[in-house]
């Protein structure tokens, strides 16, 4: 006969025995800002360098300019986008800062094949799509202050990035200054051919950067740490696996392979920060005050930051 003190004694020692339940530790997620861009694929590679107890999640946007909002609202914690709309938001007072880069080229002029548009001088009098306040209108626009036309020369269109082939094989313009896949899918189509890389300029091939709020920097440095370190392994990764970048970029975009492999020469995935850049993101904040862009320049002592990532290159 078992007696009730034994019982309870026998049921206390196998609860002691038995391991109490692990509640899962809650992750720490960070929004990442990111473009449709092939420029902007990197941050689709940085789940496989993330660390435990970390989740990042890509949150898509059409426009450099959305991206950079997000940041100033703190929708997202970082973002990609253009030089220039980092510079526009900096030039504005906005508390944003540049603590990386994200892409070096990515750019091209594409003219409608056959249309006799072989150089930049040729586009003088035709329609061509610019996206407004764009890195690529004001390296087109310098481009043709280089050979000795302006704006007034042509018929500039507002189109997106996206639409831009699209609206080259409807005939609506005769050329476009766009951002990759965009003309990859112009020259594997047949339907557009290669203008230029407008790189010949002293802004050189400064293209997307990497941003976070002043306060992020202020209040979460080890976070930025850890998200620099996570850019730059996942940039590199890409960058040295050009047959995986393809492949994310296809799936990812929506656009098909062939495409994907003539874009993929002209775009640079880079994570460094230095003089070179510094002194580019200068000559390029000069040009957009002289196209009264801006109204003054940013203040570079805080729209810039190389803190993160000169330890990154120290270590």
């Amino acid at each position: 006969m078992i007696r009730r003190r034994d019982l309870l004694t026998g049921l206390g020692a196998g609860l002691a025995l038995a391991p109490l339940p692990v509640r899962a530790q809650t992750p720490t997620v960070i929004r990442m800002g990111s473009l449709k861009l092939i420029h902007s694929i990197a941050p689709h590679f940085y789940d496989q360098f993330t660390p435990a107890g970390v989740r990042v999640e890509v949150v898509p946007f059409e426009s450099p300019t959305e991206c950079k909002n997000a940041v100033v609202t703190k929708s997202v914690d970082f973002g990609t986008f253009g030089i220039a709309a980092a510079t526009l938001g900096a030039a504005a007072g906005e508390p944003l800062v540049v603590i990386a880069t994200t892409c070096n080229r990515g750019m091209a002029i594409i003219a409608k094949k056959d249309a006799g548009i072989a150089a930049l001088k040729d586009l003088k009098g035709k329609r061509v799509a610019i996206w407004p306040g764009s890195t690529q209108e004001v390296f087109v626009l310098e481009r043709l202050r280089m050979e000795g036309m302006s704006v007034k020369d042509i018929t500039p269109v507002r189109v997106s990035f996206s639409e831009m082939h699209i609206a080259l094989a409807r005939g609506d313009v005769d050329a476009y200054v766009g951002a990759e896949p965009g003309p990859g899918v112009s020259l594997s189509t047949g339907i557009g051919s290669l203008v230029e890389y407008p790189y010949g300029t002293e802004m050189g091939a400064l293209n997307m950067v990497f941003g976070a709020h002043r306060d992020t920097l202020a209040e979460k440095p080890d976070l930025v740490r850890t998200m620099l370190d996570i850019h730059r392994k996942g940039t590199e990764y890409a960058a040295r696996n050009r047959d995986a970048m393809v492949a994310m970029a296809v799936a990812k975009l929506g656009q098909k392979r062939e495409a994907i492999e003539l874009s993929a020469p002209n775009v640079e995935l880079t994570w460094r920060l230095g003089d070179t850049e510094i002194r580019q993101a200068r000559a390029y904040a000069d040009h957009m005050l002289a196209l009264k862009q801006i109204k003054r320049l940013p203040d570079f002592a805080t729209f810039i930051d190389t803190r993160f990532v000169d330890a990154m290159r120290a270590a």
